[in-house]
């Protein structure tokens, strides 16, 4: 008797769980848990020091939306696999130079202005060629994150040469 007849019936295929889709999908959420179960020990700031939400909440929030996002990505792998491919390419690389530059420019000169000057060059180099588009993205995502942070969580953006018109 074949392996198939044997089998004949069953549509469970243990092959699923060894492919590179879901082992990236497995880490991504072995990671998340890990870091949720370490903010379950943060401490509680009293009301009169909170000045937006408790400091556990927002990584919690973050760890529960890559949790959501990778299973999405994860289900869309098995419905489209991914392209195998023997080298990363060109962009990959730019990306993580523009993170190294993110971090000089954030902590040298302003954060704000690194948000933007990040999203224009990783826009850009992944594809993005329309100018207008590329200076919405890079003066709308800044402010949105700045938004965010600044009247949502009540957290204070470092001082630069940007966010200092801005507090002053």
């Amino acid at each position: 008797m074949k392996h198939d007849e044997k089998n004949k019936g069953t549509n469970f295929n243990l092959s699923l769980f060894f492919t590179i889709e879901f082992r990236v999908f497995f880490v991504i959420i072995l990671f998340s848990l890990l870091a949720f179960i370490n903010t379950l020990y943060f401490e509680e700031v009293p009301p009169i020091l909170n000045r937006g939400i408790q400091p556990a909440t927002f990584p919690k929030i973050l760890l529960i939306l890559i949790t959501l996002l990778s299973s999405l990505v994860y289900y869309l792998s098995l419905k489209r696999p991914w392209d195998k491919k023997d080298t990363l390419e060109k962009p990959f690389f730019l990306t993580l130079l523009f993170l190294v530059l993110f971090f000089f420019i954030a902590i040298y000169l302003d954060f704000f202005l690194a948000i933007s000057i990040f999203a224009f060059l990783v826009s850009f180099f992944w594809g993005e060629r329309r100018i207008p588009y590329l200076v919405l993205v890079s003066l709308i995502f800044p402010l949105v994150v700045f938004i965010f942070f600044e009247m949502i969580l009540g957290l204070r953006f470092p001082s630069g040469i940007i966010t200092n018109f801005y507090y002053r």
